[in-house]
């Protein structure tokens, strides 16, 4: 297909990668409104307009934004993710600060991680439980909760730590 178009029917980025919101939009998956949000806090470094005073994107802010949109589905601050930007843009000479700085975040997402497994292995037990009560008819002599007790319910002092109560 001619025309800058692609096997799809989208087209093509032009005019040297650049793109118009709408294009960027469409290639990125996101609204229109959600790349002016990213832009409008701070997160889309680099957006020139044209002389119409329209938006131009290039290429790499289709990585930017996957990127951006990652950082905050792991559960980074918009004020870091700023501060990340501001970083990049200020060249090689923050390359420390933003290794850095995503190291920080690495370290709170595996955090993170360790609690969704330890609360999918109490979730596998409660399945377990019912699925014995199920087969048997009766309900399990051991509780799901009483089966293994995850090492971050215990303090250090081998209390246990506070809990809500929960209600099988």
């Amino acid at each position: 297909m001619s025309g800058g178009d692609d096997h799809q029917g989208r087209r093509q980025p032009g005019r040297g990668g650049l793109l118009r919101i709408g294009e960027l939009a469409a290639l990125s998956g996101r609204s229109v409104h959600a790349i002016r949000w990213y832009e409008a806090q701070g997160l889309m470094p680099n957006v020139a307009r044209d002389a119409a005073g329209r938006r131009v994107y290039h290429t790499r802010h289709l990585d930017w934004l996957q990127l951006m949109e990652r950082l905050r589905h792991t559960g980074m601050s918009i004020a870091e993710m700023r501060q990340y930007t501001d970083l990049v843009c200020q060249g090689r000479a923050s390359l420390r600060q933003r290794k850095d700085l995503l190291l920080a975040h690495r370290a709170r997402a595996q955090a993170t991680i360790a609690e969704w497994l330890q609360a999918l292995e109490l979730i596998d037990g409660k399945i377990a439980f019912y699925d014995e009560w199920i087969g048997t008819g009766q309900p399990p002599r051991v509780l799901p909760h009483e089966q293994a007790r995850p090492a971050a319910l215990t303090a250090p002092t081998g209390k246990p730590k506070r809990r809500r109560a929960s209600k099988d």
